[in-house]
């Protein structure tokens, strides 16, 4: 039983896996917030070349 404890004290690939998750999710995170910014950016630039044409 003491073998099983202490090889599975000394085991890390969960703790790698987990790693990888919380790295994927940061990303995620970043990239929502970005395409966001970006999204309301072009939104209020179309918006001004719509109103740009309505005059015309």
């Amino acid at each position: 039983m003491s073998k099983f404890v202490t090889r599975f004290m000394k085991d890390e690939s969960g703790a790698t896996a987990i790693e990888y998750g919380l790295i994927a999710a940061l990303i995620a995170v970043v990239l929502v917030t970005a395409l966001g910014l970006i999204g309301s950016g072009l939104n209020e630039k179309f918006d001004e070349i719509q109103e740009a044409i309505n005059e015309a």
